[in-house]
C-alpha cells in the first residue's frame, strides 16, 4: 500500500488543549519525547476531543518498543499476546503505550532455502511475528513499523488520529477528518479484509456508530452484513467483554437494533435470536428493546449497572418463560429456574462465554422475584441484606414499569427499604464485626525442632 503524505491541523485549527488532557498523558508523552523517541496521542481519545466529548481514556502510540517503553517507566507492565502493549499504572488511571505496526509481514520467503546449521541440517524457520489462521484472523502482529504504516493499520478513520504533544497539532494519514465532519464509520482499507482479520471489529463498528450517532458507510455495512456470521471466530471470552462495553455505553438500544439488523445478534446468540423472532401468545417480543432503553438512561444518569443485571434484563423474560415450560413439566420452580439458565450459558460458552459466577447472579436475581410478590413476608430484613438484593429490586422495578401492574408492590417496598434498608444492613455488618472482634485468636502451637543428623532434640 502507498502511503501519502499526512493532513496536519495545526493548533489555531483545532480544539485541543493541553489543559483538558490527562496529566499523566502529557506526562507520559513528554518523558519519551525527553529520551528522543516520537510519541502521539491516538485513537478515541482524539476523536472524542474534537467531537467536544469526554474521553474514558488516553492511549499513546511510540517508535519505542516495549522492551524500551518499561526501562523508561517503573510503572509500566507488559500486557497482550497477539500485540504486546505496555500499560502505565497510575494512582487514578492505566495509560496505553503501543509501539508503531508495520504494514507488511516479517516472514521468511516460502521459497528461500534455510541455512543450515553446524549439523549440516535445515535450521528451523523464525517464530513469526505476524501470523494469521486459515481464515485470514489475524493471531500474532509483534511487527513495529512507522506512524504512517501504524494509522493505515487501525480499524476505523475516525480511530486513527494522532495528537503531536510537540507541535500541538493533528496528524491524519487515513481521512479521518473528513469522515468525523461527515459523521461516517468506514474501515480503513477494504472492509471486508480488516473484518476477516479481526471479526470484533464488526462490534465496533457497531458501537462507534451508536454511541456517536454516526453512519456506517455503505461498503463498510455491506461487508459487515455479509460476514455477520463469522463473528464467533473471535474468542469467546472477548466477545463477552465486547458486549459488555456495546450495551453499556448509554446508547445500547440503538446498538442493539444494529446488531439485529447486520445478523451479529442472531449471529452470537442463534437460540435467543429464533425466540425473539416468534411471538408468545400472539404478541411479539419487545422486552429486550424496553429493557436496554432502561438501561440506556440509568447509565446516562450514572446509575450503577453491573453485567449480572444487564444480562437479567436482556435475556430475563426468555429465561423466566423457559422455566415456567420446566416447572410445567413438573420439576418445582427454583429446580426448573436453574435448568433454564445452566442450559441458555450451555448454549452460549461456544460463542459468548459468559463468566459461571455471573451466570449465577443472574439466576439469583430471578429467583428473588417471587419473593416481591409477598409482603411482609417471611423475614424481610433478611432479603434486603441479601447480597444480589439492589439488582434484584432493580429488575423488579423495570418489571412493574414495562407491564403497569405491581406498583402497590413496589411501594410497599419503597418504603420498607427507606424505613429499614440502613439499620437492619448496618446492624447486619455490625453483628458480623463483633462476632469477629469477640472470638479469640487462636494459638498456633511451636513445634520443637531437631538437630540435624543426630536425630536428637534441640533444648
Amino acid at each position: 500500500m502507498d502511503l501519502i503524505s499526512p493532513l496536519i491541523i495545526p493548533r489555531s485549527e483545532h480544539n485541543i488543549s493541553r489543559s483538558i488532557l490527562s496529566a499523566n498523558a502529557i506526562h507520559s508523552l513528554y518523558r519519551l519525547k525527553r529520551n528522543d523517541f516520537t510519541s502521539f496521542l491516538v485513537g478515541g481519545c482524539v476523536r472524542d476531543l474534537l467531537l467536544g466529548r469526554e474521553p474514558k481514556d488516553f492511549d499513546l502510540v511510540t517508535n519505542a518498543t516495549p522492551g524500551q517503553i518499561k526501562k523508561l517507566f517503573r510503572n509500566c507492565r507488559l500486557v497482550g499476546r497477539r500485540f504486546r502493549l505496555a500499560h502505565l499504572h497510575f494512582a487514578d488511571e492505566i495509560i496505553e503505550v503501543a509501539t508503531f505496526r508495520a504494514l507488511g509481514l516479517d516472514e521468511p520467503d516460502d521459497n528461500e532455502p534455510l541455512t543450515p546449521n553446524a549439523g549440516g541440517t535445515g535450521a528451523p524457520p523464525p517464530v513469526p511475528r505476524h501470523l494469521k489462521s486459515d481464515e485470514g484472523v489475524l493471531l500474532r502482529d509483534n511487527v513495529f513499523g512507522t506512524p504512517e504504516e501504524d494509522a493505515r493499520r487501525r480499524d476505523f478513520t475516525v480511530n486513527a488520529l494522532f495528537y503531536d504533544i510537540g507541535s500541538f497539532s493533528i496528524i491524519d494519514y487515513c481521512g479521518g477528518i473528513a469522515d468525523l465532519k461527515l459523521g461516517i464509520i468506514r474501515t480503513i482499507g477494504p472492509p471486508a479484509e480488516r473484518f476477516t482479520e479481526d471479526p470484533v471489529r464488526m462490534l465496533r463498528a457497531v458501537r462507534f456508530s451508536a454511541v456517536l450517532g454516526f453512519n456506517i458507510e455503505d461498503a463498510t455495512w455491506d461487508a459487515l452484513v455479509s460476514l455477520s456470521a463469522t463473528i464467533t471466530r473471535a474468542a469467546p471470552p472477548r466477545l463477552y467483554e465486547e458486549m459488555l462495553k456495546l450495551f453499556l455505553c448509554g446508547e445500547g438500544e440503538k446498538g442493539y437494533q444494529l446488531m439485529r439488523q447486520s445478523g451479529l445478534f442472531a449471529a452470537l446468540f442463534p437460540t435467543f435470536g429464533e425466540w425473539l423472532d416468534l411471538e408468545t401468545e400472539g404478541f411479539p417480543h419487545t422486552w429486550t428493546g424496553a429493557a436496554l432503553d432502561w438501561l440506556d438512561r440509568q447509565t446516562r444518569e450514572r446509575e450503577k449497572v453491573t453485567p449480572h443485571l444487564l444480562l437479567a434484563l436482556i435475556f430475563g423474560e426468555y429465561l423466566e418463560e423457559k422455566g415456567a415450560i420446566l416447572h410445567g413439566a413438573g420439576m418445582p420452580p427454583q429446580q426448573a429456574l436453574d435448568a433454564a439458565v445452566a442450559g441458555f450459558l450451555g448454549d452460549l460458552a461456544g460463542t459468548v462465554l459468559i463468566p459461571h459466577r455471573i451466570g449465577m447472579k443472574v439466576r439469583d436475581i430471578l429467583a428473588c422475584q417471587r419473593r416481591f410478590r409477598k409482603t411482609p413476608g417471611k423475614h424481610p430484613l433478611s432479603f434486603i441484606t441479601r447480597p444480589c438484593f439492589a439488582e434484584a429490586f432493580a429488575y423488579f422495578r423495570f418489571i412493574c414499569g414495562i407491564s403497569g401492574e405491581g406498583s402497590d408492590l413496589l411501594k410497599w417496598w419503597d418504603d420498607y427499604i427507606l424505613a429499614n434498608g440502613r439499620s437492619s444492613q448496618a446492624e447486619a455488618t455490625g453483628e458480623r464485626e463483633q462476632v469477629i472482634s469477640t472470638k479469640p485468636a487462636r494459638r498456633r502451637r511451636r513445634k520443637r525442632r531437631r538437630k540435624r543428623g543426630d536425630g536428637q532434640q534441640s533444648p
